[in-house]
């Protein structure tokens, strides 16, 4: 596997689960505690845990805890990695020409 990492497969394991997707959604307008998320999208505690844990380690959400609560929203920096790996995986590269059928 040439420039394709396990952290790159973490933005799409992030990206593929509808839970996860409407998590994103409601983070988009910004910030959220836990206990919002969990009552926005339907999920008891230890579910929102789990998808939480997959979209933190893929660098697209990030965290902070406030007091017994956790924080989540949009990492710029995360979001921004994850548009450039999905554009460099699905741009052709025209410099590579196959030779194999000729």
């Amino acid at each position: 596997m040439d420039s394709f990492h396990e952290k790159d497969a973490k933005v799409f394991k992030a990206l593929c689960d509808p839970r996860r997707l409407a998590i994103l959604e409601r983070l988009r307008s910004g910030e959220r505690c836990a206990c919002v998320l969990q009552e926005e999208v339907d999920i008891g505690q230890s579910g929102l845990s789990y998808h939480m844990k997959i979209l933190c380690e893929s660098g697209i959400v990030e965290s902070r805890q406030e007091g017994k609560w956790t924080h989540y929203r949009l990492s710029d920096v995360g979001c921004e990695s994850a548009i450039m790996l999905l554009r460099r995986l699905t741009t052709p590269d025209a410099q590579q020409k196959c030779d194999c059928c000729k």
